[in-house]
């Protein structure tokens, strides 16, 4: 039994090299990363630094502005593509691999069917996304296995809901956003009738802060008659090219499926496709991006999910403690999702995320560290971080259509360089990272191997202690404490939020010692803290108080052994 650590990376960007990128730069300027980039060493790397599993985000084929014509790719309109590189969130294919990630395009599913198998030689699981709720404007398969029919292509446009329909439609309209439609080379993008776009704006009338680019996918939901299913007689087309989809893939030998805006689609899809495709591929998982506490439990007991984004809890909730809320938040932020606690995946930085180092975040990725403590070691559910989270990565660049916004972009053609320096061509190592970008990431990597060396953490019971500690040695609103065991393994974790080394005194209730079958007896043990390696000594009873000094932003793993 191992403890899920993901490490997600956006596939263009890894291998990207460019020492100096051009502000809204075509692919010959910036150049691109590719799937060959992910070498036998670098995925070494990413298994040195604690992770499970790896999620190749942006691997099916999107819609872009680079011209593969050449390549048989039919050619997108520039005026619904989001940035040069487009999003990896507007699918033109979905039976085929983004071509920007090919050494050699004819040769792009070859390369992808390695790189599932580098993967699993480097001792890791793949994910990698599926995409269910809209699709690029100009969706078309050039890649379709046969017999396969295309989304739209049998669609009947007069009519604006059919369950025969892969599409909505607004039936006498023409697409026309608020933002020109025109093209130098190619002239004005034309939709007749215009298609519902993909974040639900039943609207001809797109503005710029909608997702444009994309159109609503539809699963027999009739949002304009009461928001019902409708089966009409049989179970909507679209259900049945999804899953088909989904086979493919998963045929492929993949791990697992991170879904993105998973409750943008009826929980009905999910509880009828998952279980098809693991009657197939038993161990395959998939993860949901759900963002309503309200349907947590039934996308994961209807829809069989099984992990979902935890955004509005933990992450929500350490994100504000960071900011300077208090840290007592934290107990009921766990609680309000006990029971389905093993289902929830926690992060602190994802491509939708603003980077903790950046200005519109902390600021300083040393503020992160107390919060990757309780992310990781708090309970046995999955962990994930985002690449170039575990150097500091600040994500303040402007890069284009991104803009300065705290996040790295996913539109457009970059370098981000901090992992261009840790990967150093290829050797890592660390030679052009600066000792704070070292020490940050031997940070990282201690603390995500801690969660699947230690049993304690991997498997072991959960007990918060903060109940006990409020106005008496340790400061409630600053510092957070628990408990994992295992046993005869104790690890106490105590987390500092503050930017000053502080004396703590945090006290370990009776009730605990009967709920995680801890020995009482008056003895003094002697603890490691799994984080420097150092002993120390304390007196291990009921209602004791265990007093230690924490460093500034950062936190002790005391370990037991009982």
């Amino acid at each position: 039994m191992k403890k899920i650590i993901v490490y997600q990376v956006f596939t263009r960007l890894f291998g990207a090299n460019a020492k100096k990128c051009v502000n809204n730069g075509f692919k010959k300027d910036n150049g691109c990363g590719r799937m060959a980039d992910f070498t036998a060493a670098a995925l070494a790397e990413v298994k040195n630094l604690g992770a499970t599993h790896i999620w190749y985000t942006g691997i099916i084929e999107h819609a872009t502005k680079t011209d593969n014509t050449q390549y048989g790719i039919q050619k997108d309109h520039p005026a619904v593509v989001k940035g040069n590189a487009g999003s990896p969130y507007a699918i033109k294919d979905y039976y085929d691999i983004d071509p920007d990630l090919a050494t050699k395009v004819p040769e792009r599913m070859k390369e992808f069917e390695n790189l599932v198998k580098r993967t699993h030689k480097a001792g890791l699981q793949m994910i990698i996304d599926f995409v269910p709720n809209h699709v690029a404007r100009q969706y078309h398969s050039d890649a379709k296995p046969e017999g396969v029919i295309d989304l739209g292509e049998d669609d009947d446009t007069n009519m604006a809901f059919s369950t025969r329909n892969n599409f909505y439609y607004i039936p006498g309209t023409r697409f026309s956003p608020n933002f020109s439609l025109n093209d130098e080379e190619m002239g004005e993008y034309i939709e007749e009738p215009a298609k519902v776009t993909g974040n639900d704006c039943f609207s001809q009338w797109a503005g710029q802060n909608d997702w444009y680019e994309t159109v609503k996918l539809n699963y027999g939901v009739d949002y304009q008659g009461g928001r019902q299913m409708v089966y009409d007689p049989n179970t909507p087309d679209t259900w049945h090219k999804m899953l088909d989809i989904l086979l493919f893939w998963a045929s492929k030998g993949i791990d697992g499926f991170r879904c993105d805006m998973a409750e943008m689609v009826p929980v009905e899809f999910w509880g009828w496709a998952i279980p098809r495709v693991k009657e197939q591929y038993p161990a395959i998982i998939f993860i949901a991006e759900v963002y309503n506490p309200h349907e947590y439990r039934n996308y994961i007991y209807q829809g069989h999910f099984d992990y979902l984004y935890d955004k509005v809890g933990l992450y929500d909730t350490l994100k504000s403690v960071m900011a300077g809320n208090t840290a007592l938040s934290i107990t009921g932020c766990w609680q309000s999702i006990d029971d389905i606690q093993d289902h929830m995946l926690n992060f602190l930085e994802n491509h939708d995320e603003q980077r903790i180092a950046s200005d519109f975040f902390a600021g300083n990725a040393e503020k992160g560290k107390p919060a990757l403590l309780i992310s990781t070691l708090l309970r046995t559910n999955p962990m994930m971080i985002y690449f170039g989270q575990e150097l500091g990565e600040r994500g303040m660049d402007e890069e284009g259509f991104s803009g300065r916004d705290g996040r790295t972009t996913i539109f457009d053609y970059w370098t981000v360089d901090s992992i261009r320096r840790w990967r150093n061509d290829g050797k890592f190592g660390g030679a052009l990272l600066t000792d704070k970008e070292k020490q940050l990431q031997a940070y990282y990597t201690k603390v995500l191997n801690i969660s699947n060396e230690e049993a304690a953490i991997r498997e072991g019971k959960f007990f918060d202690v903060m109940y006990e500690n409020h106005g008496g040695g340790m400061n409630e609103h600053r510092q957070y404490a628990f408990l994992r065991c295992h046993e005869k393994e104790l690890i106490i974790v105590i987390t500092n939020f503050d930017g000053e080394e502080v004396e703590t005194s945090v006290k370990i209730p009776g009730l605990a010692f009967l709920c995680m079958d801890i020995p009482g007896k008056d003895k003094v043990r002697t603890a490691t803290d799994l984080l420097t390696g150092k002993k120390e000594k304390h007196k291990l009873t009921p209602d004791c108080s265990i007093t230690t000094t924490l460093p500034p932003y950062g936190g002790k793993v005391l370990k037991f052994s009982l």
